[in-house]
């Protein structure tokens, strides 16, 4: 007997709300760091490549877990998973709030970022649930509102609370919202997922801690050792290595721990490279700018904050919009207006991003690079996952949200890569330069790469197709 594609609940809306507004909270955490990094180096006496691990090792744990979210759906109830992650998060934020050293500081982020990994995939999965799919155009529009939103708008929060309160009260505010809404939210939850407790393979979760945790490792040590340091190749070549085992023994078992048949969908396929190449645009820049901004055009973290605000807004206005056409403009026409705009962003960043720049050309062009994003994250996510069965929906979103944490790790690493490689060049050819022009050209540097990565984007947009879905 076929299923219903919905699951009716006593209110959706109220659901959706709930599990958002956590994905929200844990996606601000993602990169609110980022404002504070120089101020936790200063204290903490430590180098721009280990706070980096602050971001990179959230995203680690992230990499590690999502995968697993298929198997974790299928044993335990919708408020359960709530419940555990709601409680994941406050504990790892009171730990960092209180860390005394760098380390119990990055302990308190792994801890928090498990709360995420629990959230993202559940968030992902109950949408598809509760609503069919002639509504799915605006939900997920609103989740790619939260998706792009939280980590845009991260840093602006972050800048005003570390100059008025310090770098610590980002965790507390954190503690404080996850409370409030663990005790105002979880009644609106409704357990919709179906438990069928299949049998654990402890190979596959080892072959995907192994493959997943190797991979964002490798790419996260190369901001610090070069490719060719054992930390980087060795973990680089184990991590393939162990996803291409773990790819294999999932077409061989029976019930696999994550059905990889959805590849057998081009437009899931397809949507899940473009959501890809989306987040990596959105975090290799969320980590760049603010050292840009503070750095070499020497404002303050609440100021910086500020002047990004513009471009970070500008998804809370196109995505309502985007979302309600969805179904009317197509998936296709969306995505090429995105990443035509990221690329034209791109080069803009590279004309604009100079020691001496103006406000508006870094404003402006930081407006037009997020605008792009904002028809990218929420059409590529809707016109992938609306080719999937139902029984497919729990392993749909444990590949993309794998797979945004690898872009994620991917994106900072490389990003910090780029722009110490691009202060070397610089330094090396006017070894008289100030501080602030190795920066900035550090920055300009990177964004020859990221418009590159832009237009690989761009050009997948010809083979997008609408799916139809009965």
């Amino acid at each position: 007997m076929t299923q219903p594609q919905v699951v009716q609940v006593r209110s959706p809306k109220g659901m959706a709300f709930v599990l958002m507004l956590g994905a929200f909270i844990g996606l601000f955490s993602e990169t609110a760091l980022n404002m504070a990094l120089t101020n936790i180096m200063a204290d903490f006496s430590i180098n721009a490549s280990a706070a980096q691990w602050l971001t990179t090792g959230y995203l680690l744990t992230l990499g590690i877990l999502v995968p697993v979210s298929a198997l974790i759906l299928r044993w335990f109830t919708t408020r359960q998973l709530v419940i555990a992650s709601f409680t994941f998060s406050i504990i790892g934020s009171i730990i960092a709030a209180l860390a005394p050293s760098f380390a119990i500081l990055l302990i308190g982020r792994i801890i928090q970022a498990l709360g995420t990994g629990i959230l993202l995939p559940l968030l992902m999965n109950v949408i598809l649930l509760i609503f069919p799919i002639y509504k799915r155009g605006i939900v997920m529009g609103l989740m790619g509102l939260v998706i792009t939103t939280a980590p845009a708008v991260g840093p602006t929060i972050a800048g005003l609370i570390v100059d008025s309160l310090g770098w610590a009260y980002i965790f507390w505010l954190s503690v404080i919202l996850f409370i409030a809404l663990g005790v105002f939210g979880v009644k609106q939850i409704d357990n919709v997922a179906t438990i069928t407790k299949p049998k654990i393979d402890v190979l596959s979760i080892v072959l995907s801690t192994i493959g997943f945790g190797g991979l964002i490792f490798s790419l996260s040590t190369i901001a610090e050792k070069s490719i060719s340091a054992p930390e980087v190749w060795v973990t680089l070549v184990v991590g393939i290595i162990a996803i291409m085992l773990f790819v294999v023994r999932q077409f061989t078992m029976k019930i696999p721990m994550l059905n990889l048949a959805v590849f057998k969908q081009p437009m899931f396929t397809l949507g899940t490279l473009q959501l890809f190449i989306g987040m990596l645009l959105i975090l290799s820049t969320a980590i760049l700018l603010p050292l840009y901004v503070k750095g070499a055009l020497l404002y303050s973290a609440a100021l910086a904050g500020v002047i990004l605000l513009p471009g970070s807004s500008i998804n809370a206005i196109l995505a309502p919009f985007i979302g309600k056409n969805f179904e009317k403009i197509g998936a296709k026409t969306l995505l090429t207006i995105g990443f035509a705009l990221a690329f034209i962003g791109s080069i803009l960043f590279i004309f604009s991003l100079k020691a001496d720049a103006a406000l508006w050309q870094v404003i402006g062009s930081h407006i037009v690079f997020f605008a792009g994003i904002s028809f990218i994250i929420m059409p590529a996510q809707t016109n992938g996952l609306n080719q999937l069965p139902r029984q497919l929906y729990s392993d749909g979103s444990a590949v993309m949200n794998t797979l945004q944490q690898i872009a994620g790790a991917a994106g900072t690493a490389v990003a910090i890569t780029l722009m110490v490689q691009g202060q070397k060049i610089f330094m090396s050819e006017n070894p008289q330069s100030l501080p602030t022009e190795m920066i900035a050209a550090g920055t300009n540097h990177v964004f020859y790469y990221i418009a590159g990565i832009a237009l690989v984007g761009f050009i997948s947009t010809f083979f997008v197709k609408r799916v139809h879905v009965e």
